[in-house]
């Protein structure tokens, strides 16, 4: 049974930014894929970034291609969302998950098999 945490979340005015952070344990890190998905209120769940599980491939949503990044570090069982240029429409819960899946199906809620507690994001305008 792996368990995921993430920190990092809390207040940003628009245009700053902030590092999530997703410890993971009870489990072989560096044979899972893992991802970031975000729940808005009223809003469905949405993928934001996954990275494959050596971190040599990864992938992001188009709201925030060019601004999020994702890396890990496998020595740490810890994956990383750097979140950059920060907008109010990215308020949103941030969860990391972990798969055994293919890296191909990344951004497929489903494909994943464990879930953190979430952080909560709240950008300011």
């Amino acid at each position: 049974q792996v368990q995921l945490v993430e920190s990092g979340g809390g207040l940003v005015q628009a245009g700053g930014s902030l590092r999530l952070s997703c410890a993971a344990s009870g489990g072989t890190f560096s044979s899972y894929t893992m991802g970031w998905f975000r729940h808005a209120p009223g809003k469905e769940r949405e993928f934001v970034g996954g990275i494959s599980p050596i971190g040599n491939r990864w992938r992001f949503a188009d709201s925030v291609n060019g601004r999020f990044t994702i890396s890990r570090d496998n020595a740490k069982n810890t994956v990383y969302l750097q979140m950059n240029t920060l907008k109010p429409e990215d308020t949103a819960v941030y969860y990391c998950a972990a798969t055994t899946g293919p890296y191909s199906r990344s951004d497929y809620s489903s494909a994943y098999n464990y879930w953190g507690q979430g952080t909560q994001v709240t950008v300011s305008s």
